[in-house]
């Protein structure tokens, strides 16, 4: 069934030409309520698709834009009368990493509610438009949708789309014949390519947990365990098969254990619970502490036990023999090397908990498949085990490395508190001095320069521990350069923003440059109507405005429809654009038009017009954009690029979020090598 839909839906794509689609994950619906002969309630529903998020009416400045209801302002005054605002139903309130902020929004389902007190008896409907933001995890859409409310009770939807009129509106844009197609990938996603990506995150997860499992076979609570556990199986048994058994039902309970875990917080907080209580000031000053407490036991200044009563009777259990003794042993290896696994397991856990769904079982699944697997081993070869490396200090120094590691990651958690509750204490410079401090200091210890409580005399050091100061030292002198304004790109999404939370958002000691050289190397006065755009380059907001300075100065149009609050617009801006073979592209060779479709601010009257796409009036920038996008490229979704000549012609196809910074290059130098062709 999925492959026929599939291959109907590809049939139906060529067959119109078009190679993108109309986001619509909001679906807007209009009821009356009446409450007397005069006042009646305007109810407003809307039905949000599974994954995307409608923002409330009520947002911070800063974040995405607000739920907004516009009134007509003539009948307002001759048929009837608002009374109070919008009322709406209950949000969810969540930190949004995204935004970096706590922000009010709807998923599922949304009610909003407006009292009205009719002044004209004889009025039949009310037509109310509605401009939103909507996002889901990749793209945010901008819509402005109308709603027609019948008097009599009944219910209305909202105006239909483009894709769903099946309009033919190429002529309100002067379009050309020879518009470029949009490449398909950038809109459509099917369910398989969703549930490809799910898996690819699930994947990652697994082998993330694998990872720390090993390192935590590493630390004094558990290596020494792995000789003596597979020396009492391998000696005990009758047989080297009965051996082999036991230690695979030893690793394969240790398994069930850990994943049983991550079943119960599965179960206990779902798939979006978790989520939401993670994004917020209570969750993250939790794992800020935890982390904390983790870190100090790993250097060594208390050790974090289990209760003696909880070891001794599992040691009992472990004295039962058969299955039942063997699953009791490894419970006790998870009980006494709590101290070890516990921080560890718990900060992978959570932090896969965050993810919802199964994520939990699988982090749990990788992190003790990793325990397990050299009991198994070593019960098979068992001659292998005079070739582990001896206990000793070492594992004392892995302990130690990881209490560094755990410190650091802490103040990530302290971060977003900090941007939550907007203290701007934590800003991006005291962030990466911490982070400086701590990484310093741990390559200091590699190199033996500082003793802490449980180390062992170091008369020399390994090769082994040299590169790991080596390596801790030269990432804490990498780190440094941000100080005064470097990306440090390592460890990006880490440090807090630069342009929200940062002493210097332009770097120590700078102001906003001017950047725009066309190519001599020297800055020019900006242009009539330019703006400073995203990384200082030199931007019109205007399509006919910078059209006409591109005819002007004769370099290609770089079209870029783009959004105030567009997430992957700002990591295109952040990630691509600042490539220095990027950047010079766009700031010599085209002249980028920044269309911004969500932008609020009012037409002037005189252009202001009815559109042929909704029926509605088109009164703000944003929206006038908006259509324009839908018009000619049949797409809602930013960010869109497109390479025009000097008489508004596309001579390249249509791209979307490419993360691709010589992928991005090449579609560039494309389109500029077709304009001079042109030429």
């Amino acid at each position: 069934m999925k492959r026929n839909l599939i291959l109907f839906t590809t049939l139906l794509i060529t067959a119109f030409s078009v190679h993108a689609q109309i986001l619509n994950p909001v679906k807007w619906t209009g009821k009356t309520e009446k409450l007397s002969e005069t006042e009646y309630n305007l109810i407003f529903e809307a039905t949000i698709e599974d994954k995307w998020h409608l923002y409330s009416q009520d947002l911070p400045d800063g974040g995405p834009t607000p739920t907004e209801f516009i009134f007509d302002t003539i009948d307002q005054t001759d048929n009837y009368k608002l009374i109070g605002n919008v009322v709406e139903s209950k949000y969810i309130t969540a930190f949004d990493k995204v935004f970096e902020m706590d922000l009010n929004f709807f998923d599922n389902e949304a009610t909003f509610t407006q009292k009205i007190e009719l002044l004209n008896p004889d009025l039949k409907t009310i037509t109310v438009d509605i401009a939103y933001q909507a996002c889901d995890d990749e793209r945010c859409i901008y819509p402005q949708k109308s709603v027609t409310f019948n008097l009599d009770g009944s219910v209305k939807q909202e105006t239909k789309s483009l894709t769903e009129e099946n309009a033919d509106l190429s002529n309100i844009f002067n379009l050309e014949d020879n518009q470029a197609e949009v490449k398909p990938d950038f809109t459509i996603t099917d369910s398989e390519t969703e549930a490809e990506n799910e898996a690819k995150g699930l994947w990652v997860i697994f082998f993330t947990a694998f990872f720390l499992g090993f390192l935590v076979l590493l630390t004094p609570c558990v290596f020494p365990m792995i000789p003596m556990t597979v020396s009492f199986f391998t000696k005990q048994s009758k047989t080297r098969g009965q051996g082999i058994r036991n230690a695979l039902l030893y690793g394969f309970f240790i398994i069930v254990i850990y994943t049983l875990l991550g079943t119960a917080i599965s179960a206990l907080f779902g798939s979006n619970a978790m989520y939401e209580f993670s994004t917020g000031v209570t969750f993250n000053t939790i794992m800020f502490l935890a982390l904390l407490i983790f870190a100090f036991s790993f250097l060594g200044a208390f050790e974090i036990m289990l209760p003696n009563s909880w070891v001794n009777k599992v040691d009992t259990g472990a004295n039962r023999g058969g299955v039942v003794g063997i699953f009791f042993m490894a419970l006790a290896l998870a009980v006494v090397s709590f101290s070890c696994t516990f921080p560890i397991a718990g900060t992978a856990l959570l932090d896969a908990a965050t993810k919802g769904g199964i994520a939990p079982i699988i982090s749990m699944l990788g992190f003790s498949s990793a325990i397990a697997l050299p009991f198994a081993l070593f019960a098979f070869f068992p001659s292998w085990l005079n070739s582990m490396p001896k206990s000793g200090g070492w594992l004392n120094t892995v302990k130690v490395t990881l209490g560094f590691l755990e410190l650091a990651f802490a103040f990530k958690f302290l971060s977003m508190v900090d941007l939550v509750l907007e203290w701007h204490m934590l800003t991006r410079e005291v962030f990466l001095a911490i982070w400086i401090a701590i990484f310093g200091t741990l390559g200091l210890y590699l190199l033996g320069k500082i003793k802490l409580p449980h180390d062992s005399p170091l008369p020399h050091i390994s090769v082994g521990r040299l590169c790991m100061a080596l390596l801790a030292l030269s990432f804490t002198v990498y780190m440094i350069p941000g100080l005064w304004g470097a990306p440090v790109e390592l460890i990006s999404g880490f440090p807090p923003p630069m342009s929200t939370n940062s002493e210097s958002p332009y770097g120590v000691g700078n102001t906003k440059p001017a950047l725009y050289s066309s190519g001599t190397g020297t800055a020019v006065e900006l242009p009539e109507h330019a703006h400073y755009g995203p990384n200082n380059l030199i931007a019109f907001h205007d399509y006919d405005q910078g059209l006409a300075y591109a005819k002007k100065v004769n370099k290609p149009v770089m079209l870029d429809f783009t959004g105030l609050t567009c997430v992957n617009c700002r990591k295109m801006e952040e990630q691509v654009w600042v490539k220095e073979h990027v950047f010079n592209v766009l700031n010599n060779d085209v002249v980028l038009i920044s269309l911004y479709v969500d932008d609020r601010k009012k037409l002037p009257k005189d252009e202001q017009y009815e559109s042929e796409l909704t029926g509605n009036n088109v009164t703000t920038f944003g929206h006038k954009w908006l259509e324009f996008q839908q018009v000619r490229y049949n797409t809602n979704a930013q960010p869109l690029y497109v390479i025009q000549d000097t008489d508004g012609n596309d001579i390249s196809k249509a791209v979307g979020y490419m993360p691709d910074a010589d992928e991005y290059y090449d579609w560039l130098k494309a389109g500029v090598k077709r304009f001079k062709q042109k030429q």
